[in-house]
């Protein structure tokens, strides 16, 4: 579609691809370890998917939780699919940390701290490597 954000090419750096999904590290949220998963294809909703693309995409949401969980060691991982503005399939995993500046309400609230965090270039190679480890098969 082409008034849909996510059907157009991504601004935001893309860590892995297939010719289904791909997987974004959102950097401008001041969020370390902020991806979202999404379908390329323009689908609303998941229940449009077949069983087979479904259960695809909740494989690489899993490996993609853990990747999060070994590279950043987060108190609390969020996994979201909202789409009410951006009505295209797509997840947000979010690491949470106990200082970040939302914590413990969601990333969409009004900031409680005003801390600046970044991901370290360790960090998006340790992703980019782990994605293609565990996604390329």
């Amino acid at each position: 579609m082409s008034d849909c954000e996510l059907c157009l090419t991504s601004t935001l750096p893309i860590l892995w691809q297939n010719n289904r999904f791909r997987v974004i590290l959102v950097n401008n949220q001041n969020i370390r370890g902020y991806l979202r998963l999404e379908l390329i294809e323009h689908v609303k909703e998941i229940h449009h998917l077949t069983p087979a693309i479904q259960s695809e995409m909740y494989k690489i949401m899993n490996i993609i939780e853990n990747i999060v969980t070994d590279v950043y060691n987060p108190d609390k991982i969020n996994l979201a699919s909202l789409g009410n503005k951006t009505p295209h399939i797509h997840w947000h995993i979010i690491p949470r940390f106990t200082n970040d500046n939302f914590f413990p309400q969601s990333i969409w609230s009004e900031p409680v701290r005003q801390n600046k965090f970044e991901n370290s270039i360790d960090e998006i190679d340790q992703l980019k490597q782990q994605l293609h480890l565990k996604l390329n098969h």
